[in-house]
């Protein structure tokens, strides 16, 4: 096992060869948009971000249903319909599943992918000066609670839906590619102190990588932080919010998980007092398909950038890898 429980990481990858890994997930949830063959799109693209946030491939998948025993079958068959056209996007192939009758409607995959040893990106292994980078916008959670609520506006779902079935394999393709570089994780360097033949050398040293789902950014920043014993810097401006969060946030959309993810983590985070009341809840929104937070030098930052952005990932730095201090994590303006 070359990652397990130990760092809360994204999958579980386990050794098979010397130049081969298996990466290990499975997600589902309760329905979070109306329209099922949506739904089923979101459900795909969750549960493969895991893979991604390790440097994975993902190559095979079972899909998990729970479904009411008189529920309308052509709706079961929409959510279906839709995971599937997400996994043909992903190249990952559905190899079979399994469902139970339940009252309600619950949907995903585990989802098995491939990696080289030497070339795992767990959020354990990001270094003092690294730059962290982000590929999504924040608020898929408070804009979910007002569709839920049947108040949300068109332009906000749209806005949300878009981040939702937008899957992060471009991203993880172009991050995928950078150079190992001589600050490797602890999982690389052990593999390479056994003799494990080296991956080949990318271009640019990416150091950690998760991505943001349930625990929000914080959460996820705060479980990069501890494995990797460092302390974080965010610039709150520097922040993609999704159009409509804001608006969630100020008329009191807040779902629970993002009560939860408060209460459990700000303990550990200093604000800057110029950052704004609601961007600090926005901090701790829990995220269906987020985006990937990635630990980079700060040599190689803007280059990573520039790639991510032209391959269409709207990739921006927001904040700083320091050394282990107190506040763990500080939100600057």
């Amino acid at each position: 096992m070359l990652v397990g429980f130990d760092h809360a990481d994204d999958a579980g990858v386990y050794l098979l060869t010397p130049e081969m890994a298996l990466v290990q997930t499975v997600d589902f949830f309760t329905p979070i948009v109306d329209d099922p063959y949506t739904f089923g799109q979101i459900a795909a693209t969750n549960a493969l971000s895991d893979v991604y946030a390790m440097g994975g491939k993902p190559l095979t998948s079972l899909a998990l249903v729970c479904f009411p025993d008189k529920g309308d079958l052509e709706i079961l068959e929409r959510i279906l319909a839709g995971g599937l056209s997400k996994m043909i996007e992903a190249g990952c192939t559905v190899v079979g599943g399994h469902s139970i009758r339940d009252e309600e409607t619950k949907f995903g995959y585990s989802v098995t992918g491939v990696i080289h040893p030497q070339r795992v990106l767990a959020n354990q292994g990001a270094q003092p000066g690294d730059r962290l980078l982000f590929t999504k916008a924040l608020g898929t959670g408070v804009i979910s609670t007002a569709i839920k609520k049947g108040v949300a506006k068109q332009e906000w779902i749209d806005a949300a839906v878009k981040s939702m079935t937008t899957l992060n394999k471009a991203a993880a393709e172009v991050i995928t590619t950078g150079r190992v570089g001589t600050g490797v994780s602890p999982v690389r360097a052990e593999l390479r102190s056994a003799g494990q033949p080296r991956a080949a050398v990318p271009t640019w040293s990416v150091h950690g990588l998760t991505d943001v789902t349930g625990f929000g950014l914080i959460g996820h920043a705060r479980e990069m932080a501890l494995a990797s014993d460092v302390s974080l810097v965010f610039h709150s401006a520097s922040i993609a919010v999704l159009e409509g969060a804001l608006d969630c946030i100020h008329a009191g959309y807040i779902p629970g998980g993002l009560k939860a993810n408060r209460d459990f983590a700000e303990c550990l985070v200093e604000y800057d007092p110029s950052v704004p009341a609601d961007i600090r809840t926005l901090l701790f929104d829990p995220q269906t398909a987020g985006g990937l937070l990635i630990s980079v030098s700060s040599e190689d930052a803007g280059t990573l950038t520039r790639a991510l952005q032209a391959a269409g990932v709207p990739a921006v730095e927001i904040g700083q890898v320091l050394p282990r201090a107190k506040p763990l994590i500080r939100v600057a303006s």
